[in-house]
């Protein structure tokens, strides 16, 4: 141990020497008038890591800027729009154009077979068309018996319309309008509200104009879901071997 310390006689002293430069120098009572030198000042704290993560609102703005409350996280998604509008009795003019004008006859002369159609594709069950279209019929002639017009089954068939509107996130009829007139009002930035506003819009539709809302509804369902009854599983079955001889 002797002959290693030997061999290394500046180790010791030069530890002492780091430590020595490592602390303040402090100034001396006989200089206490004088300004210390400036390498012998405290340097001042720095902060461990001087790049801060900066986040971003959905506006573009900083996340420490302080105009008004942002929302940070990606923008609002926009609703799809109707594949067709209200008004487009006989569909577009595409590989389905010949079940839209199917979808217009029975608007127009059946519209009991159209609405439990509708229904049975939406909920996606075979037993849901009869369970749908004989209520809608039952409603449908005591209007007409009694008040000369098809007034009481709209109130039995716009909660479809409002389920189909849900389902595919589609823009409703209120947020059509105030988004053609250019109006962002309060009421559509608020969920709840925005969903109480489009639930009206949906029942005074098919109270007013029912057969288009029918055949609107029609038309996208067709588009977008397959019928229930085209989902059965293929049956596989073995066919019989053909006859067979014996060479000689």
């Amino acid at each position: 141990m002797a002959n290693v310390e030997e061999s290394r006689p500046f180790l010791p002293s030069q530890k002492s020497d780091s430590n020595n430069e490592m602390k303040p120098t402090k100034p001396s009572s006989s200089n206490s008038g004088e300004i210390p030198a400036p390498w012998a000042a405290a340097e001042p704290v720095r902060p461990a890591s001087s790049a801060v993560s900066m986040g971003w609102t959905a506006e573009g703005l900083p996340m420490g800027h302080s105009v008004g409350t942002a929302v940070v996280g990606e923008p609002v998604m926009r609703r799809a729009q109707w594949e067709s509008s209200l008004c487009s009795c006989f569909g577009k003019n595409d590989e389905f154009a010949s079940s839209d004008f199917e979808v217009c006859l029975l608007g127009t002369l059946a519209p009991c077979v159209l609405y439990g159609s509708n229904a049975e594709r939406i909920g996606s069950s075979p037993g849901s068309f009869t369970n749908h279209c004989l209520p809608y019929t039952g409603l449908f002639l005591i209007g007409q018996s009694f008040f000369g017009w098809n007034c009481m089954a709209p109130w039995f068939s716009y909660p479809s319309r409002t389920a189909i509107r849900q389902r595919f996130n589609l823009e409703g009829n209120c947020e059509a309008v105030t988004r053609s007139c250019g109006c962002h009002g309060g009421f559509v930035e608020d969920e709840e509200r925005r969903e109480h506003c489009e639930s009206t819009c949906d029942f005074l539709t098919h109270i007013f104009c029912h057969p288009c809302a029918l055949c609107q509804e029609g038309r996208e369902l067709r588009r977008r879901l397959p019928h229930p009854g085209f989902n059965a599983k293929p049956v596989r079955f073995m066919m019989p071997p053909g006859d067979q001889t014996m060479g000689r």
